[in-house]
C-alpha cells in the first residue's frame, strides 16, 4: 500500500522517446511522479503545460518530473511534441504501475494523483485533487518543505 513515508514502489516503463526508464535510477534526486487520465484531454493538457512552464522551479529543487498514463508511447510522443513538453511521459498500457500507486479509477481510467518522492525514494507527499493546477503548486510547496528539512 502506498502512503506517505513509505518507499515508492520501483518500476520500469517506456518513455515518449522509446527509452526504458526505471524509477530507482533517480535515487539521489527528488521525483515528482504524476498520474493523469489521458493525453490531449483539457485537464491533462493544462497540467502537463503548467508543469512544462514550471520545470525550472522543479529543477531548483533537484527534482525530476515524470508523468504516467495508460496511453501508448506513440500517443505520448505526439502529445509531447504538440505541446513542447520536456519532462518524461511514461506509458503504462497494462495499468500495473497505475494500480500499484492507487491511481486506477473507474472504467479503466487513471486518476489524477501526484507523488512527491524524496532523494532516498520515500513518498513524502500525495496530492489528490481534480484541479490540475493544484498538483503543480502543491508539488512545488512539498519540494520546498523537503529542502527546508534537509530531506
Amino acid at each position: 500500500m502506498v502512503s506517505e513515508g513509505v518507499a515508492a514502489p520501483d518500476f520500469e516503463l517506456v518513455s515518449q522517446d522509446g527509452n526504458k526508464v526505471r524509477l530507482s535510477s533517480f535515487r539521489g534526486k527528488n521525483v515528482v511522479l504524476f498520474f493523469y487520465p489521458k493525453d490531449g484531454s483539457p485537464g491533462c493538457t493544462r497540467e502537463n503545460c503548467l508543469l512544462r512552464d514550471s520545470i525550472q522551479d522543479f529543477e531548483k529543487f533537484d527534482a525530476v518530473a515524470i508523468g504516467i498514463s495508460r496511453d501508448s508511447v506513440e500517443s505520448h510522443r505526439r502529445f509531447a511534441e504538440k505541446h513542447r513538453l520536456t519532462h518524461l511521459l511514461l506509458s503504462d498500457p497494462s495499468g500495473e504501475v497505475v494500480k500499484a500507486y492507487n491511481a486506477a479509477g473507474l472504467f479503466g481510467l487513471t486518476k489524477r494523483i501526484t507523488y512527491v518522492i524524496d532523494r532516498e525514494g520515500r513518498i513524502r507527499k500525495i496530492i489528490s485533487s481534480l484541479n490540475p493546477s493544484t498538483h503543480v503548486a502543491e508539488a512545488l510547496k512539498a519540494l520546498s518543505g523537503l529542502e527546508k528539512h534537509g530531506k
